[in-house]
């Protein structure tokens, strides 16, 4: 349906007329930049462009008192000296004639673009606006926000449009305690911020910006905080909140829409954040966003004053709602020390208000090992050693084998990168030309698909003598219809490799399954790829004759069992539940994903593999992440149409459909999770969610 962009270039308008350090950063250039920006990479033509209307003084009374819009109001005929003196009485905030007409703009772009996607004329949107609003309460300004552009918008998308589960994602760089206060007794609106707290030595200097702060009432556990208690943030510790803390309570949530507090200081380069985060990172944070609500996520701009940092970011957020796959990002995934205590914490402070946090079972295992009593709990995966005389304890009854998993060491230390951001942004890959599309290669002539109207459909590729030297080998490939896929597969996957296609989807007759898979491994290493990820559903054992050289990262699920035969093969049963499945994508499967980097990941649905279309097409779009969008899927001749035709869909950029109701995973699929995670966590860093304790 697409994506709109709302903004007004009256919201220039407003601008600081006296000197103050403080707010001569909040500029109209950040507008400016952003959307020169977006225009030279060709991302506002694709765009539905609306233009914002004034927000009406009713609606902007849905959050905030008649008193302070009168206020607000009137500062439209005071001059300079009556606006700084008014401007005086509230923090880090100026007033200008304009600055009623501007805000008014501001929220009224915001509650455009939410009826825009509720109504179904558009996907998604970005707001380009100003002034910010998260820091803005019921009747004061605060922190440049004027008048409460998202809080505004969710409760307008409440009143007029019935939503009962909104979810707002705050990534700006500072605390939102606006939005926190409107809502944190309201347990039909999720708020998540991440934020620089530094032990609340930051600004605002709010005690109720840590951890600990959960909403109240009927809202406890709907206001989750993470505070970040030293700069230098990086990629792999925004990938690892989202993957640890923020999605799991987002899937057990199940928004109907997402609210996105875009804030670009959390970004390299910003003097107020002082982070390490790549505007790439933006991209993957919001495709990770878009699997939930139906794909319906309206993000609304608040900071960033690096111009820059900025109008990379913005356009990386654009660029993905559009659909088009995030850029790989760069530099080691390792989450940094203070990044896993922070997220700990917080895992830890909301477990009694979550399912998918909570203890299965109060203790998953309690072993003596030599001199240590290790404990470790599978709800929110927090693991203790203790120094104490060795006591005779039985394993859990659900440890694989009646043995742990090895002893976990600790983090690195999280230092600010030294690198300077324009050699940042000089490596990013956007650029202006269009995006390459998905292409689909069937063998079954009965096979009928509705896909995306730029979707290739490949009727066919000439067999030639490279398709049959390839098939030599595998005697289940000697069939013309083994033979005729492959020769398809091999076209395709050199398209992928090449550009010319971001991702793909090729039938195979099921007997072939397994060799087929074979060769697509071989041709993607042969061909380019350097780190292919695999991830292998049902009856695939890995090939025989592919070499153990790290370079192939082997997932297998559906397994027997869980195993992990060394960092790069590993095995895991396939979770009978929604939110097994779910703990293991985000626990797992993600996380080696993003620690990996693949430059090729193969999603093979081999036979018996168990998923069901909606779990499937989740599985498939998250894996779009880490590999900047080059996914190849597998899947048998039989299977059925509606499930070629979702993989299609999401590959192409849609929203997969809903899991469904939420449930907790079983002890045993728990269990297994944890055991693999236990065992594989000091090689992948990703797969950490908190620091390893010593007392």
């Amino acid at each position: 349906m697409g994506t709109a962009l709302v903004y007004h270039e009256d919201m220039t308008a407003t601008r600081l007329l006296w000197d103050d350090p403080e707010c001569e950063i909040e500029r109209p250039e950040r507008l400016t930049a952003a959307l020169d920006r977006l225009r030279k990479c060709g991302l506002e033509q694709r765009c539905l462009r609306l233009s914002a209307r004034e927000a009406s003084e009713e609606e902007l009374g849905l959050v905030h008192s008649p008193e302070y819009v009168s206020l607000v109001r009137e500062t439209q005929v005071l001059g300079k000296e009556e606006l700084q003196a008014l401007s005086g009485q509230f923090d880090a905030i100026y007033f200008h004639p304009s600055t009623f007409h501007c805000a008014r703009l501001a929220v009224g772009a915001a509650l455009q673009l939410v009826d825009a996607v509720l109504t179904g004329v558009v996907q998604n949107g970005f707001a380009l606006v100003r002034p910010p609003g998260h820091h803005s309460q019921r009747a004061a300004a605060n922190g440049f926000c004027v008048f409460n552009n998202v809080a505004i918008a969710a409760a307008h998308a409440k009143q007029k449009h019935g939503l009962q589960r909104i979810l707002i994602v705050d990534w700006d760089v500072h605390h939102g305690q606006g939005i926190q206060y409107l809502f944190e007794d309201d347990p039909s609106v999720l708020y998540f911020s991440w934020h620089r707290y530094e032990h609340g030595r930051f600004w605002p200097f709010l005690r109720e910006s840590d951890a600990d702060a959960v909403g109240r009432g009927q809202g406890l556990g709907f206001t989750v905080n993470l505070p970040w208690n030293q700069v230098g943030m990086g990629n792999a510790d925004y990938v690892a909140a989202f993957l640890h803390l923020l999605l799991p309570l987002a899937f057990e949530f199940d928004p109907e829409l997402v609210l996105v507090s875009a804030g670009f200081d959390s970004a390299i380069g910003d003097p107020e954040g002082q982070m390490q985060a790549t505007p790439e990172c933006f991209a993957h944070l919001t495709q990770l966003l878009q699997v939930l609500a139906g794909g319906r996520v309206c993000a609304m701009l608040e900071g960033g004053y690096h111009l820059e940092s900025l109008a990379e970011s913005v356009c990386m957020t654009v660029q993905t709602l559009l659909g088009d796959p995030a850029p790989p990002l760069s530099g080691p995934m390792v989450p940094c020390q203070s990044a896993l205590e922070s997220i700990q914490s917080v895992r830890a402070t909301q477990a009694p208000y979550w399912k998918s946090l909570q203890l299965q079972g109060h203790l998953a295992g309690c072993w003596a090992t030599g001199p240590h009593l290790r404990l470790l709990c599978s709800g929110c995966d927090f693991e203790l050693s203790l120094d104490v005389t060795p006591v005779p304890t039985s394993p859990s009854t659900h440890s694989p084998e009646g043995r742990p998993p090895p002893l976990l060491s600790g983090g690195p230390v999280c230092k600010t990168a030294a690198s300077v951001l324009s050699s940042q942004l000089d490596q990013l890959c956007l650029h202006p030309a269009p995006p390459v599309c998905p292409a689909v290669a069937l063998t079954a002539p009965d096979i009928t698909l509705v896909l995306p109207p730029d979707v290739t459909q490949q009727e066919g590729a000439a067999l030639n003598e490279e398709t049959e030297a390839w098939a030599r080998p595998h005697e289940s490939l000697a069939q013309d219809e083994a033979l005729t896929a492959l020769g398809k597969l091999l076209y395709l996957l050199d398209g992928m490799l090449d550009g010319q296609v971001s991702s793909g989807m090729v039938a195979t007759p099921p007997s072939a399954a397994a060799a087929t898979l074979e060769v697509a491994i071989q041709r993607g290493l042969s061909h380019g790829a350097q780190r292919l990820l695999c991830v292998a559903l049902g009856q695939l054992d890995w090939p025989p004759d592919l070499v153990h050289d790290g370079r192939i990262l082997w997932l297998n699920i559906r397994g027997k069992e869980a195993a992990a035969l060394s960092m790069f093969q590993v095995s895991t049963p396939l979770p009978v539940l929604t939110g097994g499945f779910l703990s293991c994508i985000l626990g797992l499967v993600l996380p080696l994903a993003y620690g990996f980097q693949p430059d090729l990941v193969l999603v093979a649905l081999g036979p018996a593999h168990g998923l069901q279309g909606p779990h499937a097409a989740l599985l498939t779009s998250m894996l779009r992440g880490p590999a900047g969008g080059r996914v190849l899927a597998l899947l048998e001749e039989d299977s059925t149409p509606q499930l070629a035709g979702i993989l299609a869909r999401v590959l192409h950029g849609e929203a997969p459909p809903s899991l469904g109701p939420y449930s907790v995973a079983s002890p045993e699929d728990a269990q297994a999770l944890m055991y693999l995670r236990g065992q594989l966590k000091p090689q992948w860093k990703m797969l950490q969610c908190r620091p390893h304790l010593e007392a």
